[in-house]
């Protein structure tokens, strides 16, 4: 395979340049991507994307394995879903009442998510998971929230404590993940002021075989509820997220990226008797009723439902993970595929920190100028329109990026 010496990301330079004299949200972070790499240039600018493809502002094309951080599992510009919101835009958009594509949307998210009785609809992930967290107190009357992973970016799960008033976090507590031991003394040191337990089903590592099971049944034993935030594995693993795949049931489940195949939406589903309590407490937004995305979720998840998406993302995710793994032992470079199937990722195993450093830098220059688009510090994603040659690419321009791997550190 032929990979070209130089990509041009021109435009993109220009375009960075100007918006970090007036987008805040480029200072110290060029892009999507928040690495300190000399190379590869990542672009920063996409001009459009279809199917399975992206193309920056220069005009180049990659593979999109990044796929809008997940919330991409259809491929973009879908024209079942683009077309289901051209149609709710052709009614008008913020009509001031409430619309019957929100009562479909509703409606539909009872029927597929295991457990959901009710739901409240969003706009963000962080609302949802901020949502959920707010109904768990009110519904318990209990103050503390045991958390793993990233469940959002409001005060009271922030990952940076600048702008955090005193006290925003005092009543969270961090477990480790696949720690059964660690979460019973947790819990037994918050006692009867549990309110709930949030946690991603997973991110790169499995569960261990029951430990979502023992988590849920832990935490109703102290009287708290489990929440099980779906935000990247709901309607990827399968139609019924994590819950259907891994055989278990929260109290609260938070949905959005794949929900909508890329539009701005989010749900929070439980029983009844827990969804009573949205009345109680402050959740609203005037974008929260938009129908645009509703619609979007709405054929989305019919998408997934009716065609077979789940099946072609884990065939997909395997057969990457099986090409990388290959295409790295031939290139004698201790590397491998790691997590589940539709949310694959690599490691490196080489024994310093400097050599790993190295390996990724050189493994993703190359596979950027092959045409492929891989985050290096975010687990990956395939999407439906995917096809086998698809990953055949992906796996051409990784077995070289691997070979670039073998001979940069094996200069050193």
């Amino acid at each position: 395979m032929s990979i070209p010496k130089e990509q041009s990301v021109k435009s993109s330079a220009q375009l960075l340049k100007r918006a970090e004299r007036v987008d805040a949200s480029f200072v110290g972070r060029p892009g999507v991507l928040g690495l300190d790499f000399s190379q590869p240039i990542y672009p920063v600018f996409a001009e459009r994307a279809r199917g399975a493809y992206v193309w920056d502002s220069d005009g180049n094309r990659y593979l999109d394995f990044i796929l809008g951080f997940g919330s991409v599992v259809l491929g973009h510009a879908d024209p079942r879903v683009d077309g289901a919101v051209r149609d709710e835009l052709s009614s008008g958009i913020a009509r001031s009442l409430h619309t019957p594509t929100q009562l479909r949307l509703a409606e539909l998210l009872v029927d597929v998510a295991p457990g959901a009785e009710m739901v409240t609809l969003h706009r963000t992930g962080s609302d949802a998971t901020g949502a959920a967290v707010r109904l768990a107190r009110a519904c318990t009357g209990r103050p503390y929230v045991l958390r793993w992973g990233y469940n959002g970016w409001h005060d009271w799960c922030a990952a940076r404590p600048n702008g955090l008033p005193p006290g925003a976090q005092d009543c969270v507590r961090a477990f480790d993940y696949n720690d059964t031991a660690g979460l019973k003394a947790l819990l037994d040191e918050v006692g009867d002021q549990l309110a709930c337990v949030i946690m991603m089903p997973y991110e790169i590592e499995a569960p261990a075989p029951g430990y979502l099971a023992e988590v849920a049944e832990l935490t109703r034993n102290h009287g708290g509820l489990f929440i099980l935030d779906e935000i990247r594995s709901g309607f990827r693993l399968a139609p019924g997220g994590a819950q259907e795949h891994f055989g278990v049931r929260a109290d609260l489940v938070t949905y959005s990226k794949a929900m909508a195949n890329g539009y701005a939406v989010s749900a929070v589903t439980g029983t009844r008797d827990i969804m009573r309590h949205a009345r109680r407490i402050s959740c609203s937004s005037t974008f929260f009723r938009s129908s645009d995305a509703m619609a979007a979720a709405v054929a989305t998840i019919d998408a997934i439902r009716g065609g077979g998406t789940t099946d072609v993302l884990w065939e997909r995710g395997r057969q990457l993970m099986r090409g990388l793994a290959a295409a790295a032992d031939d290139c004698r470079v201790p590397a491998g595929p790691v997590g589940l199937a539709p949310t694959p990722y690599l490691e490196f195993h080489y024994p310093s920190g400097e050599e790993r450093r190295l390996a990724a830098e050189v493994f993703y220059a190359t596979t950027l100028r092959a045409g492929v688009l891989f985050h290096p510090g975010h687990h990956w994603f395939v999407c439906e329109a995917m096809t086998s040659q698809d990953i055949d690419l992906a796996v051409r321009a990784a077995h070289a990026g691997f070979a670039a791997v073998a001979a940069a550190v094996g200069q050193r």
